[in-house]
């Protein structure tokens, strides 16, 4: 009886501990990232998607486009460029950020504000590709000669 109840122990600790590791990359999902947001310019705001009873409702009132604003936001390894939903969403530029990932959207906490505000991913680019344009950018404005194609 006492190696039957003995493997019986072993089995349960052993779900335990495969239930346990089973939720670590999972509790990762949620932990913020750092970022630095370099750039800000006003734009058109993304499309909100309301779904069925919005699309059933007919055309909403036409009123002036709203913009939004736009950031670039500088990670290790990806920048991104988020938009947000309404003009009133600001991020202090050259600040360090805490933002993560969810639902196909930016979620960003910033000075440890109570709630997040959540932004529209516009566009994502490899951090190193991003600094390689940075870079030919640099040279192309700090040398005259190949910004008007002259070969003198």
């Amino acid at each position: 009886m006492t190696t039957k109840t003995a493997k019986t122990k072993c089995t349960r600790y052993g779900l335990w501990l495969a239930l346990m590791i089973g939720l670590v990359p999972s509790a990762g999902a949620g932990v913020y990232q750092h970022g630095t947001v370099v750039r800000m310019r006003m734009s058109d705001c993304q499309p909100a998607h309301h779904g069925f009873m919005m699309a059933m409702s007919g055309p909403a009132a036409q009123m002036g486009p709203e913009v939004c604003p736009e950031y670039t936001l500088i990670s290790d390894k990806v920048v991104f460029v988020i938009v947000g939903r309404s003009s009133d969403q600001l991020i202090p530029l050259a600040d360090v950020i805490d933002f993560r990932l969810h639902n196909n959207e930016m979620e960003v906490r910033v000075d440890d504000a109570r709630r997040e505000n959540k932004f529209g991913i516009k566009e994502m680019i490899l951090r190193t590709e991003w600094d390689m344009v940075q870079k030919h950018v640099a040279e192309q404005l700090s040398n005259p000669h190949l910004r008007d194609g002259d070969a003198r």
